[in-house]
Order: structure tokens, then C-alpha cells, then sequence
């Protein structure tokens, strides 16, 4: 494939969902069978044309995440920074989030799951072990397991 198709193939991608500049030059690379060079070529083709945006990507996948799979902040975080995104962006589409709704969203997941718990002797270390797992740090989980009576 040629690197005029694989940009306008990536341009019709980037078009339709957003994606990050990791990811665009992975696609690029595998397309062009290696040459980092063009690869390198055509993702700075489509950042220069506003295809691709790294803070748009983080603040769409935050929301995201957090709306639609219930992720806490910590593990939205290790997610954005494993997709190889600079920090100051990820902590800029954190800071995009709500923390009340985080935390309404937080205390509905550990009522949800304590229900399907209930008898359970080692209910209260399970709820923790599931509310961190879902990448809510401990002070927030700890603070609401102890208002819900859990």
C-alpha cells in the first residue's frame, strides 16, 4: 500500500472515531509493512490537518470509559499513559472529568455489587478489592463502603 492510500484510509478512520497518535502510527507502520519514516510522515499528516488530536482523544476516552464501563480516575489514568500519551494531557482529561458524578457512579457500583454479596463474611474486603480493581483509589472506596454501613 502506498503512503497517499494508507493516509487517506486513516483519514477516513480518524473521521469517523477519534484515535491518538500512538495508535494512528502503529496503523501506518503495519500498513506500510515498517517504513517508520513514512509511517512517522503520515501521522504528522494527520495531527497537522486536525485528524488526530491527543487531548481530544484523552478527554473522549475518559469520558467514555468513565460513562460507559464505570473506570475510576486511577485506572483511566494507567490506561491513557500505556496508549504512550504525555501526562500533563492525561491529567488534563482527568481534570475534564466530574469527580461528584465519579463519585455517585462509585457508591451505585458498590451497592450494585454488595447486593450480589449479601451473606457474604468477606463482603466488605471483597467491595474493596472490586471498587480498586475498577481504578478507584483507596481513600475514595474506604470512605464510601463505611457510608453505606458495608
Amino acid at each position: 500500500m502506498t503512503r497517499d492510500q494508507v493516509l487517506s484510509r486513516l483519514q477516513n478512520l480518524c473521521a469517523r472515531s477519534e484515535h491518538c497518535a500512538a495508535d494512528v502510527y502503529r496503523k501506518a507502520l503495519k500498513a506500510l509493512e515498517g517504513d517508520a519514516e513514512a509511517a512517522a510522515a503520515v501521522r504528522d499528516a494527520l495531527l497537522a490537518d486536525g485528524y488526530v488530536d491527543d487531548l481530544r482523544y484523552a478527554t473522549a476516552f475518559a469520558r467514555d470509559k468513565a460513562a460507559l464501563t464505570g473506570w475510576g480516575p486511577v485506572k483511566i489514568r494507567f490506561a491513557l499513559r500505556a496508549k504512550g500519551l504525555p501526562e500533563e494531557t492525561v491529567a488534563a482529561a482527568l481534570a475534564a472529568l466530574e469527580p461528584e458524578r465519579a463519585e455517585e457512579k462509585l457508591r451505585r457500583l458498590v451497592e450494585t455489587k454488595a447486593r450480589s454479596l449479601e451473606g457474604d463474611p468477606q463482603r466488605r474486603l471483597k467491595l474493596l478489592k472490586f471498587a480498586l480493581g475498577r481504578g478507584y483509589d483507596y481513600d475514595s472506596v474506604e470512605k464510601i463502603i463505611r457510608e453505606s454501613g458495608f
